[in-house]
């Protein structure tokens, strides 16, 4: 008798696992499009940030490091942990850190290819972020560059940002950029 329920109880799993996913119905769809929040629920603001960034590769304490490829030549690829500061001055107050990276990314013109967070820790954005995904042809006096989302804050964040070298030592390859960044966000 045992053998038996142990024939049946193997039967019925059998079928159970062969025959039943042809009669389960899925509705699973790769994507679909949600209704959008109602516009009473969220305020959309714009934020006009104005600071410098300090990119160092010289001294006892680097910002900047090549990680691949020679510097200044393509494929060339900086990692950075940058400050950003209220002032020109590398003395002045800190407002934040840009991390990132940014290659050498074309064979013909001086551009580079920039995957960077500004994160803040001053004022009403601390502990918020956006983040930049874009070309810089930094030859260029004023670059544009996408701000392509961001966090806290700047959650669902879009704009862009303007980019000026202010200061460039060739030898070095240190720089302070001026930025402009105009953000929507919630």
């Amino acid at each position: 008798m045992a053998s038996f329920l142990t024939c049946s109880a193997l039967f019925t799993l059998i079928f159970i696992f062969l025959i039943t996913p042809f009669f389960i119905v899925t509705d699973a769809k790769f994507s679909e499009q949600l209704p959008a929040p109602k516009a009473s629920h969220i305020v959309e603001k714009m934020s006009h940030l104005h600071f410098y960034f300090h990119d160092i590769f010289s001294g006892k304490h680097p910002t900047a490091i090549t990680v691949a490829g020679r510097e200044n030549k393509f494929g060339g690829t900086v990692i950075t942990d940058d400050p950003l500061t209220e002032g020109v001055e590398h003395r002045s107050k800190v407002v934040g850190r840009a991390q990132g990276m940014y290659a050498w990314s074309s064979l013909d013109a001086a551009s580079l290819l920039v995957v960077m967070n500004f994160e803040f820790i001053e004022g009403k954005y601390n502990g918020s972020s956006f983040s930049l995904l874009g070309r810089n042809p930094f030859l260029e006096t004023v670059r544009e560059m996408p701000v392509v989302g961001g966090t806290g804050l700047f959650r669902f964040a879009r704009g862009y940002a303007l980019a000026k070298t202010f200061r460039f030592s060739g030898g070095k390859g240190d720089a302070v950029v001026e930025y402009n960044v105009f953000v929507m966000h919630h």
